[in-house]
């Protein structure tokens, strides 16, 4: 087969944009599919990430691709059904209109569609179209970028000057406005342990919403600070698996109904072994099989641990 005229001259990066493209108008790719990721491209045409991540970024400045959060880049809904006219792509920004902000908000964006692992300094340096190095002159390294994220993704929400009645209000919005955040930025619960948490300012702002909520309360300092942890944890620890279940679809291919299918044989193994009969009698109960719903859970789980600590807070507000 002959290749077209020059094609041999061509950057990587530009003849995967050629292949995916021809791919969207051919119709082999339709509205809403979704694309190869940076990995899968770099693993198919022996790139590196960096050259994947130009690529879609030439698609996307093309309008053929966009990237919506959790799902990744998929065509878009407007993509062209007929060959663009062959004109020369929009100039790249230069290095002198990249400012700190938009390095970190190109960064969140890698991270909501592909997650933070997919992160690089060299991707965030091509998804904006400048040299590899150059975001070093505003960040000195991918560390230091995560906290930034962190920090501009947790200053997204803040709360209102007029505070809702109640201690236990005031919690519930708070630990409502993290959840939001987590949702937002699955990666975000992968931030920091208890034992060594971030010391990002926006975080800052919903722990002092919470340790002021339990504030005035006759408590000690240790069981104040407790509750806050508490509450903090049981957002987090649901939260964390929005970023785990992301990426094992990712890396699997299969989502979660489909690997849980995949498991019934051993799942059955385990439910006839008779070494388990309350596991049995419980999962032999659902009709359709058990729904792990992590918003319902986050409710019914904030309920369960206020009601537990309102004698707590309440009881030691009555001898104070």
């Amino acid at each position: 087969m002959t290749k077209p005229t020059g094609a041999a001259d061509q950057p990587p990066y530009l003849r995967i944009v050629a292949g995916i493209r021809r791919r969207i108008l051919d119709g082999d790719l339709g509205p809403g599919d979704p694309v190869p990721s940076t990995r899968q491209i770099a693993r198919e045409w022996g790139v590196a990430l960096a050259t994947a991540t130009k690529a879609l970024t030439t698609l996307r400045l093309e309008g053929l691709v966009e990237t919506r959060p959790r799902t990744g880049t998929v065509v878009a809904a407007a993509a062209p059904v007929t060959p663009p006219r062959r004109h020369s792509p929009p100039a790249p920004p230069s290095d002198q209109e990249l400012t700190f902000e938009r390095i970190v908000r190109t960064a969140i964006d890698i991270a909501d569609a592909e997650g933070l692992s997919a992160l690089s300094m060299r991707g965030v340096a091509a998804r904006l179209g400048v040299a590899a190095m150059s975001p070093y002159r505003y960040v000195p390294s991918k560390d230091d970028l995560v906290l930034l994220m962190a920090d501009a993704a947790f200053g997204e929400e803040t709360y209102p000057t007029d505070a809702p009645e109640g201690w236990r209000s005031r919690i519930e919005l708070g630990a409502r406005t993290f959840w939001i955040l987590y949702r937002r930025h699955p990666w975000l619960a992968q931030l920091g342990s208890l034992t060594r948490p971030l010391l990002a300012p926006n975080l800052m702002v919903h722990g002092e919403w919470i340790l002021s909520a339990l504030d005035g309360h006759g408590l000690d300092p240790t069981t104040l600070f407790d509750i806050h942890v508490l509450v903090y944890s049981h957002v987090q620890g649901l939260a964390v698996h929005l970023e785990w279940e992301a990426h094992a679809e990712a890396s699997t291919g299969l989502s979660e109904d489909q690997w849980m299918d995949s498991r019934t044989p051993a799942l059955r193994e385990l439910v006839e072994s008779g070494r388990f009969p309350t596991f049995a009698k419980v999962v032999g109960a659902f009709d359709d099989g058990y729904d792990l719903r992590l918003d319902a859970l986050f409710e019914s789980g904030l309920k369960a641990l206020l009601d537990g600590l309102t004698p707590i807070v309440e009881g030691q507000e009555a001898v104070a």
